[in-house]
């Protein structure tokens, strides 16, 4: 009788490698779960998701509310550091998961309803208004999370594996993706106008809610004991982390050039080129995933053997460049949409994975909370929300000036701004940057050539 063939099962290989005990891979386990949850929920929810969006607009939201809509979140950052402080104090993470984070998820069940219960108004939008408050409320509760999740993942995981655990989640969570991307796609596009977006954001609240509930079921467990932190202190401690620092800097200035473009892509594709719910959700989420699923563990084992920095300067410049292809935007066209998410998900994988490594790696154990919310912080309101209000206000500026009006129109203008600005970010901040690994990154662009220059021998 022939032996069973063994099915691999990376997290279980993962966890017996470093022989961790059971209450700790249930507690790893629970939090991938929430991971899980929270990425359906930001496929939904958010101010610049597809659904969104597409409730903006037939609000009557124009190009500056698309702008703060994105913002608000960014802004809302701000109050990652006080949250971290009082994370670090009372190490009471799961009760504040539980109250203040379940509470901001909640709220996201009733943005489909202002349409019923808020009129619109004459001369003021007041359905606008109440979009802009209702995020702005969330928001500001939901920036509980960061500070308490990913210190906690940081204190149960050993570091040895924490790059690959990511890698490991980020895959479950692109193929996840796609099959929730299709669906939501379905309904924005056959559920009826009048009900679409109540039920919408009422499945968002649901699996958002189904986020911060997991965590009630992980072990809470601490690397560093409680500690008051002074302000001046963790400012002055990260001052003088030069690695820290020069990587917040360099994301920094990725996120305000990421976010000049960004936010417009997709109103551009449903509202000039004309593509519909299902055509964005396939021809952008389900590309990135696909294209993900593909990378991402690549992006992992190529980050062990030659470091983050080496994976961040190739990532960044391949996902800098792909904005480029809105240039060949037409009415109708769909391969922009295609090719911008597909290949900049192939990059865009990698150089989020750096990031979330150097964020665990660089960050002072005792204190790591308050060095990620102050990244979050700071990454966010003077990165993702200037770079937002900034793109904002340039294309009000292109309208009003009558620039950019034929074929090569101020978004397409946007667009090639935002690409210049953000090779030149990479090209110059990223090599200043310190590797955690001896190989530089021309001994990964060689790696990841060799295949094909044997190939082309061969042919």
């Amino acid at each position: 009788m022939s032996k069973a063939i063994a099915i691999p099962h990376p997290l279980r290989d993962l966890y017996n490698e470093e022989k961790l005990p059971q209450d700790i891979r249930r507690s790893l386990n629970c939090i991938l779960m929430g991971n899980i949850c929270g990425n359906l929920w930001g496929i939904i929810c958010g101010g610049g998701t597809t659904a969104m969006v597409g409730l903006a607009t037939s609000l009557g939201a124009n190009d500056l509310t698309f702008a703060i809509l994105n913002a608000i979140p960014q802004a809302a950052a701000l109050l990652q550091i006080p949250f971290s402080m009082l994370v670090n104090r009372t190490h009471k993470r799961k009760l504040y998961l539980l109250t203040i984070g379940l509470f901001s998820r909640a709220l996201w069940l009733l943005f489909g309803l202002i349409p019923f219960f808020v009129p619109r108004g004459i001369t003021i939008n007041y359905q606008i208004y109440t979009l802009i408050f209702l995020l702005g409320i969330s928001s500001c509760c939901s920036q509980i999370i960061n500070p308490c999740w990913f210190p906690w993942l940081s204190d149960l995981a050993p570091q040895d594996i924490q790059s690959r655990w990511l890698s490991i989640r980020d895959v479950i969570m692109s193929f996840i993706n796609i099959g929730a991307g299709l669906l939501i796609a379905w309904l924005l596009d056959h559920l009826p106008p009048e009900t679409r977006y109540v039920i919408i954001f009422l499945l968002g609240g649901l699996v958002g809610m189904t986020d911060m509930i997991c965590f009630g079921f992980c072990k809470e467990q601490f690397s560093t004991p409680p500690k008051k932190l002074k302000l001046i202190e963790v400012f002055r401690g990260i001052y003088e982390n030069k690695p820290f620092m020069h990587f917040m800097i360099f994301w920094t200035c990725w996120c305000f050039t990421a976010n000049m473009s960004g936010i417009y892509m997709s109103p551009y594709s449903m509202n000039v080129m004309g593509l519909n719910f299902t055509q964005i959700m396939v021809f952008g989420t389900i590309a990135s995933c696909v294209a993900a699923i593909f990378m991402v563990q690549r992006w992992g084992r190529a980050m062990y053997n030659y470091g983050s920095q080496s994976v961040m300067l190739l990532s960044c410049i391949g996902a800098a460049l792909t904005p480029l292809f809105y240039l060949l935007a037409t009415p109708g066209s769909i391969w922009p949409t295609f090719l911008h998410n597909f290949f900049g998900a192939m990059f865009w994988c990698g150089s989020n994975l750096a990031a979330n490594n150097m964020q665990l790696s660089i960050s002072s154990a005792d204190t790591r909370p308050s060095y990620i919310a102050v990244f979050s912080c700071v990454t966010a309101l003077v990165g993702t929300t200037l770079g937002s209000l900034s793109a904002g206000a340039l294309l009000r500026f292109f309208e009003s000036a009558h620039l950019f009006t034929g074929w090569f129109d101020r978004y397409k203008a946007l667009f090639l701004i935002a690409t210049l600005l953000r090779l030149g970010c990479v090209l110059i901040l990223v090599p200043r940057m310190e590797n955690d690994r001896d190989k530089t990154p021309m001994d990964l662009l060689h790696a990841i050539l060799s295949p094909v220059r044997k190939t082309a021998r061969r042919s």
